[in-house]
């Protein structure tokens, strides 16, 4: 389970943010109250701002007559903020939805699957004795108090979200920071940044690592996101500067701490005989990338 306790009034400080194992226990509000006791003893002092804790759970899907194990299936998270406490759950995968991602039919799927998505809905609701409260569409579907919709073009047809949004949705993760923008370094700005290329095992460029003291912003810019190992690169980039950011570093700091790490066969390296100054409207030019 990964808790996040906010120190009121600071951006960016936390009283707690780490993992805990959830206890065994005979009820589940004795282990609620063993994680709560277990956060509060490692907490720093200060105001509690807002809490939020989540667990990612692997679940079972239908695929003809045999069960599918699919991890982290879902991601129930629980937040709390000035008195108000709310619910969410998540889904990652299309199995509930009449048409996949693709805008492909997948009729005996969605027969075998979507009920099962409905009734833990109402099981949850009932045991939260609260109503189902629909989130705001993603890219990909349309949430309802049952299960989610696909999303159809002017002629009925089932849209290809996956071909539409699966490379935006990608490229977000390195321009916008989670919490609206409030966790960690910045990841956009409107001026120059300092930059150093990193590169493969065989020196080839999949991207940069870019930083701006001024603007409290550092992020990875991926060469090509539609590459998975690009991809996957760029996320192991952005989980060190994360760490950096908490240590209390700053992003010139981060990007010189991050300079020194050895070559990684997931991550590459950082090639700091290539650091430059550059707009980052510049560097987000395909042209500025080779």
């Amino acid at each position: 389970m990964s808790v996040s306790v906010h120190e009121a009034g600071k951006k960016n400080s936390y009283l707690f943010r780490g993992e805990i194992e959830p206890p065994v226990t005979d009820t589940p509000v004795e282990a609620a109250r063993e994680v709560a006791r277990r956060v509060h003893e490692a907490m720093s002092p200060g105001e509690i701002g807002s809490v939020y804790a989540h667990i990612d759970s692997p679940g079972d899907v239908l695929l003809g007559d045999d069960f599918r194990r699919e991890p982290g299936l879902f991601r129930l998270g629980s937040s709390a903020l000035l008195g108000y406490v709310g619910v969410d759950l998540a889904t990652r995968t299309d199995f509930w939805l009449p048409y996949d991602l693709k805008g492909r039919p997948q009729a005996e799927i969605h027969a075998a699957n979507a009920p099962r998505l409905s009734a833990a809905l109402r099981d949850l609701s009932e045991a939260l004795d609260s109503d189902t409260d629909p989130d705001d569409p993603t890219y990909f579907a349309k949430p309802n108090e049952t299960g989610a919709e696909n999303f159809f073009d002017e002629n009925g047809n089932a849209r290809d979200v996956w071909g539409s949004f699966e490379l935006s949705t990608r490229y977000d993760v390195f321009t916008h920071a989670p919490g609206f923008d409030r966790i960690g370094y910045r990841r956009t700005v409107e001026g120059q940044v300092t930059c150093v290329p990193v590169r493969t095992e065989d020196g080839v460029l999949i991207g940069h690592l870019w930083a701006s003291d001024t603007e409290n912003a550092a992020s990875f810019e991926p060469k090509d996101v539609d590459d998975d190992l690009t991809y996957h690169a760029g996320l192991l980039w952005l989980e060190r500067l994360r760490a950096a950011h908490d240590r209390g570093l700053s992003p010139s700091e981060a990007l010189a701490d991050l300079a020194a790490h050895p070559t990684d066969s997931d991550a590459g390296r950082v090639d700091a005989s290539g650091q430059r100054t550059v707009l980052l409207s510049e560097l987000r030019d395909q042209g500025a990338r080779d």
